[in-house]
């Protein structure tokens, strides 16, 4: 196999502090160390591995792709996640996938960006 996870991805945004803010609050993941760019980011942490990169909406910047639909990540415990998207008022879409035994909750970050977290079921 020549790849074997996904490392990161990148969102370039006008809105880093509410940007960040949603990572850690809504999403649950932890701001950390960055390498010292040129240009202000963030860089947001699942355990060890930092899988959000940040950067600020500069004047010259090369265009992106534009093509991602989302972004996914595997949660632990999907009540106690729609608990805590519920108290943070933050709106979601649902859908259990039968064939997959997993339930899904679809979320939307500052910039549009929809973010989804998986459960797979145990057993």
């Amino acid at each position: 196999m020549l790849v074997d996870k996904l490392e990161h991805y990148n969102i370039v945004t006008e809105k880093l502090d509410e940007t960040v803010a949603f990572y850690e609050e809504v999403v649950g993941l932890a701001k950390g160390e960055r390498p010292n760019f040129a240009f202000p980011g963030a860089w947001l942490y699942a355990g060890d591995e930092p899988v959000v990169h940040l950067m600020k909406l500069g004047e010259a910047r090369a265009p992106g792709s534009g093509s991602i639909d989302h972004v996914a990540f595997r949660g632990s415990d999907y009540a106690a996640y729609k608990a805590h998207l519920e108290a943070s008022g933050v709106d979601y879409d649902e859908r259990y996938v039968e064939d997959a035994a997993m339930h899904q909750l679809f979320i939307r970050d500052p910039n549009g960006v929809k973010v989804e977290i998986n459960f797979r079921s145990s057993g």
